[in-house]
């Protein structure tokens, strides 16, 4: 009977711990918009050199909350996109949930989001701009199903080599406040995918 009691206590302990971890993750951004691009959108999103994306939002697959962000896609060689939030975009209502000002950034190691995957073998960027204006890439394959936390350590990430803005001072090196986050599938692929609950992960 006691060992039934401990059992039940270190179960309780572990849970608890596992409520923990979680919660000291930071929500950066829910997703949870009226979905939309253009100049006046919460999206900033677009394709091009023959490449064609459609953003949206979705009910019925999601992780949390009431929505998820809906990506169809088709990427063809020598084509891009991009599907991002954040500060700064030409769609002036992207902005997360969180101010990146606002956050203590020393104390993450990693920004995360999950991902609906389908097994595509698909490659997707997830890049992030830093506030020296420069891009940073880290890259997943879609090779598993269901949702999946995709945590991205911020050590991890590679100076993107193909494109930088003109403007980033392209120093190579990570300056925080990171200001955007964008999805790009990478050409070669066609398919849907779904992203949702972007957070920063604890140290």
């Amino acid at each position: 009977m006691r060992r039934i009691t401990v059992l039940a206590a270190a179960l309780v302990l572990g849970v608890a711990g596992l409520c923990f971890a979680a919660d000291n993750n930071l929500l950066l951004d829910d997703l949870e918009v009226t979905v939309s691009g253009g100049p006046e959108g919460t999206v900033d999103f677009g394709a091009g050199n023959g490449s064609s994306v459609d953003v949206s939002a979705s009910s019925d697959v999601k992780n949390s909350g009431n929505q998820a962000l809906k990506v169809v896609y088709d990427a063809v060689p020598g084509g891009y996109m991009y599907i991002a939030r954040g500060q700064g975009l030409d769609a002036k209502n992207a902005n997360w949930t969180l101010k990146p000002e606002d956050v203590k950034w020393a104390e993450y190691k990693a920004i995360s989001f999950y991902m609906y995957g389908t097994d595509s073998k698909a490659m997707i960027a997830f890049d992030i701009k830093d506030n020296g204006g420069e891009l940073w890439r880290f890259t997943l394959e879609d090779n598993f199903k269901g949702w999946k936390q995709i945590i991205c350590e911020f050590d991890k990430f590679m100076v993107r080599d193909d494109w930088q803005p003109e403007d980033a001072d392209k120093n190579g090196q990570l300056d925080f406040p990171i200001k955007i986050f964008q999805f790009e599938p990478l050409p070669g692929s066609k398919g849907t995918l779904y992203f949702d609950t972007v957070e920063l992960v604890k140290k």
